[in-house]
């Protein structure tokens, strides 16, 4: 009876890990630069089925390690799918990385790492949510990072509006969509049909399991208001270390001590002045240097310093500096620290050159994450959503994707 439970037990414990929601793993410190994303210059990796996916990163100890690469599938809720390896992927993972160089011509030594999916030993054979996992030699997981395969059987649209709820009239976004399923065939769409909404590419705060208000012939109608509504926030900060001598109007001083420092001009806290625009990337970020040919082995790492002026808005909250640089960790790393001397919250990171959108996230008690306490909620920011069509039919078990749409609050309507 013993024996019995203790498998029993055990058994439980197998199918709650292997269950488990699958979060993205953030890398450590000697891992820089984590580029991912399809033939598109957006890092978001979403491509379509037989499409090329991208992964670029460095290692900072430079010492030529060997990584490997896994690849999962996994349902609409980001736990694994019961598909068996061979029933979602062609050939075999669990692959080395073989395309890697040292930095050349750098103060800052690094090995880049480069790898595309497909290739010569893995092809992806269905669509759905995938995770990417990234291990070295001695199997231990460094970091992983979720992308998505979709095939197009039907037709998205979106559009983005300001919201009905007066409390949010200037703050939020609202994006009501339809799925027109043309010849492709939905017998029971609201329990077939799932969808995910995304802002900004940002998976923390993507909208879920939010059904068809009504179908209209073979349309899906989502014309919600509260249920798929955003806080607007505001344009992201920006600088450009692409020229490494270069000041700017947001770097004001640059010095050489072991490598290159690079000072912003200090911050100001935008909640409560006018919304003014200026054109962003949505967070994201693009390495580049004008001081060699090649931006993966050529452009340097330098220390970009930040500051803001301490407020009560902050009180003993923790403050760091948001944006996929880091693909938007709040850490050690980048949290801000007070300085006495000059009543400012601080920080220093070492990037990658090249063009970098920021902005300030305030974490508090519970790890209660606030994204526009200092940049302000605005229903006029331009953002980017994004629309995912997950299919299941009777039988199947897997969820598949059958469809993407985005919208953009550029065009936003009353």
């Amino acid at each position: 009876m013993c024996v019995l439970l203790k498998h029993i037990v055990f058994l439980l414990f197998v199918q709650s890990a292997f269950c488990q929601v699958q979060v993205e793993m953030n890398a450590p410190s000697n891992i820089k630069s984590i580029t991912f994303k399809g033939p598109t210059e957006d890092q978001f990796p979403i491509i379509k089925i037989g499409e090329p996916i991208y992964l670029e990163f460095d290692d900072l100890m430079a010492n030529e390690q060997d990584y490997y690469y896994k690849i999962l599938h996994c349902d609409y809720d980001w736990t694994p799918s019961d598909l068996l390896k061979s029933q979602f992927l062609n050939g075999v993972d669990n692959q080395r990385i073989i395309n890697y160089s040292n930095s050349y011509n750098t103060l800052e030594t690094y090995s880049n790492y480069q790898l595309t999916i497909p290739n010569e030993n893995v092809r992806l054979k269905v669509t759905g949510n995938y995770v990417l996992e990234i291990y070295n030699n001695n199997y231990e997981l460094q970091f992983s990072r979720r992308f998505i395969v979709y095939k197009n059987l039907v037709t998205v649209g979106g559009t983005v509006k300001r919201p009905r709820d007066f409390e949010f009239l200037n703050e939020k976004q609202v994006v009501q969509l339809s799925i027109n399923s043309g010849n492709f065939r939905l017998v029971n769409p609201k329990k077939e049909v799932k969808i995910a909404i995304l802002q900004n590419y940002y998976w923390p705060t993507a909208l879920y399991n939010i059904p068809p208000q009504f179908t209209l012939g073979n349309e899906l109608v989502y014309k919600y208001d509260l249920e798929t509504s955003f806080f607007g926030g505001n344009e992201y900060l920006l600088f450009d270390t692409s020229d490494l001598r270069a000041p700017s109007s947001q770097i004001g001083r640059i010095d050489l001590i072991d490598i290159y420092n690079h000072y912003l001009f200090s911050d100001g806290f935008r909640n409560d002045e006018p919304y003014t625009y200026f054109p962003d990337v949505n967070g994201d970020f693009v390495v580049r240097t004008l001081q060699g040919d090649n931006d993966s082995r050529e452009a340097e790492y330098t220390k970009v310093h930040f500051s803001l002026p301490y407020t009560d808005i902050l009180a003993l909250d923790d403050v760091h500096i948001f944006g996929k640089y880091n693909n938007y960790a709040l850490t050690d790393e980048n949290k801000m620290t007070y300085n006495e001397d000059n009543g400012m919250m601080e920080a220093t990171i070492k990037l990658k050159q090249g063009f970098y959108n920021y902005k300030y996230a305030v974490k508090g008690e519970n790890n209660n994450i606030r994204l526009n306490d200092v940049g302000g909620d605005f229903h006029f920011t331009e953002n980017n959503y994004l629309i995912l069509v997950y299919y299941r039919d009777f039988g199947d078990i897997y969820d598949s994707i059958i469809g993407v749409g985005s919208a953009n609050s550029r065009t936003i309507t009353n």
